[in-house]
């Protein structure tokens, strides 16, 4: 079973993810994502789900035209576990 991640393991996390948000309501973390176009926004979209379906850990997403809303929390866990920091990170290299 994944664990919750705790607080204090949650600070420590965010802070090597700067572009992420904390979303208390939902314990999980959120970020927005912007293109040039839908084409460019739909390939973000694509290399994003190879990603999540290697790492089986599928995220919360729209996209709108050109924008990404991508929200990262673990049902089984009840909050934020190491597998959803571990996809941001995985996440923001694609568009680094």
């Amino acid at each position: 079973m994944v664990e919750q991640l705790s607080e204090a393991e949650r600070a420590e996390a965010l802070d090597g993810l700067p572009d992420w948000d904390w979303d208390e309501a939902r314990a999980a973390i959120t970020r927005s994502f912007a293109f040039a176009d839908f084409v460019e926004a739909f390939g973000f979209m694509s290399r994003v789900a190879l990603l999540a379906e290697k790492a089986d850990h599928h995220p919360e997403w729209s996209n709108v035209w050109n924008r990404v809303e991508i929200l990262l929390t673990t049902h089984d866990a009840g909050g934020l576990s190491h597998r959803d920091i571990d996809l941001a990170a995985l996440i923001d290299a694609l568009v680094e």
